[in-house]
């Protein structure tokens, strides 16, 4: 059964006991991580066709249709721009944040002390997109800000150091700069591959933490979630804010992402052996 028809079928709760909550890491320059901190290795040094999942003994398969896997950095970002979520994926009040859309070449790393930066894309992501929406100011309540993110590999190897560098980046910096006057601290992530109680993704990520606005008198709850199909990955973010519960964008997150992963899953042609 397609990721999109399961959620449509089960909905949002069974979704997120499915993929077990997936993640919540740091940010950048510009609020939102989008890139690994380490160099995988190189796409020619993959043995893995372009689209092929990892395997794990005993893993099911998520195995995209190799034609409709992105080969050039204008397919990747064409799949990209129709993969991403905009506002109108995260419910009733998100508008566009300005920017809105990263432009091409974007990318971020968390350098050695533990500080999002700016750097150039590595050559094994054909693409990388991030949309910033957000839940604006109201009486009593702060701007709830939102990102989503597709990065899209050369194959699904490097996709797979992508996850996997989140979360060894959580283990090194627990405490992170997104940029001058934001931080998220005290981070803890989880990973689920397909079939260890994760039947939506190849494989999914969850990190929270608290995060710290100097414009705010407290901190908040940090989220962010990725999942991988094939050699694209997924990823959500939302930063809480003054006078909104968690649950409210724990929902409008998950429906984001749910979103996103439906989309992807179209995109590739993406068939689940179950």
């Amino acid at each position: 059964m397609a990721y999109g028809r399961a959620v449509a079928r089960a909905g949002c709760g069974a979704a997120v006991g499915a993929l077990l909550l997936v993640g919540c890491t740091g940010a950048g320059a510009d609020g939102e991580r989008t890139g690994r901190s380490a160099a995988g290795p190189s796409a020619s040094a993959s043995a893995r066709p372009s689209g092929q999942p990892s395997k794990r003994p005993g893993d099911r398969a998520i195995t995209p249709d190799p034609a409709r896997v992105p080969r050039t950095e204008a397919q990747a970002r064409a799949l990209a721009e129709r993969v991403v979520a905009g506002p109108d994926a995260w419910g009733p009040g998100y508008v566009r944040r300005t920017p809105h859309l990263t432009p091409p070449g974007h990318w971020l790393v968390l350098d050695e002390q533990c500080v999002w930066q700016r750097a150039p894309r590595p050559a094994g992501v054909l693409y990388s997109l991030t949309a910033h929406s957000e839940l604006p100011t109201g009486p009593g309540k702060g701007p709830v800000r939102v990102a989503a993110t597709v990065n899209v590999h050369r194959d699904a190897n490097g996709a797979d150091w992508d996850m996997a560098e989140t979360l060894e980046e959580t283990l090194r910096c627990p405490d992170q700069t997104l940029r001058e006057g934001e931080r998220v601290k005290k981070l803890w992530s989880q990973g689920r591959w397909y079939g260890r109680g994760n039947d939506l993704a190849d494989d999914s990520v969850f990190e929270t933490g608290d995060y710290e606005n100097a414009e705010f008198d407290r901190a908040y709850t940090y989220n962010w979630y990725q999942a991988r199909y094939g050699p694209v990955t997924v990823t959500v973010t939302s930063k809480g804010a003054e006078g909104h519960r968690d649950d409210d964008i724990d929902k409008a997150r998950l429906e984001a992402f749910v979103a996103m992963l439906g989309r992807v899953e179209t995109e590739l042609g993406a068939e689940v052996d179950r």
